[in-house]
């Protein structure tokens, strides 16, 4: 599998709730996240990042992506993916009861190899607008 389509499995899978457990075969055991986001301040692992994925499918069953560019740079052995995530939060789970507000929020990854796996994320992502649509903030 070549980087570009293990970036693209791995987006995918993330983006879709797959949990940690399905998004490891695609990152080293120790790969670290980072997102400049109040909402993921404490997040600092890629597994973490995975699974935090996981449960805003739960107030946010509806949540999908729409995926708006997908990029492989070789000299630096780094994949960037940019979407839009679409979504309304008519589930129970989130910091306050369902709001019916639904949201679209524009994020990127930037995802990059040692070796054929993923061993740093860095999300780019403005919490407080994408929060702020689905009444949470």
């Amino acid at each position: 599998m070549s980087h570009f389509e293990t970036a693209q499995a791995f987006f995918d899978a993330c983006e879709t709730g797959k949990g940690a457990e399905v998004c490891a075969q695609w990152c080293t055991n120790d790969a670290s996240f980072s997102c400049q986001a109040d909402a993921l301040a404490e997040v600092t692992t890629l597994a973490a990042y995975c699974d935090w994925m996981k449960g805003l499918l739960t107030p946010v069953p509806d949540g999908r992506y729409v995926l708006t560019a997908f990029a492989f740079d070789e000299a630096r052995s780094t994949a960037v993916a940019t979407a839009e995530f679409h979504g309304t939060q008519m589930g129970e789970g989130g910091p306050v009861p369902p709001t019916g507000k639904a949201v679209v929020s524009d994020y990127a990854y930037v995802m990059v190899f040692d070796g054929d796996k993923i061993s740093h994320m860095t999300k780019i992502w403005n919490d407080t607008l994408a929060l702020r649509g689905l009444g949470w903030a």
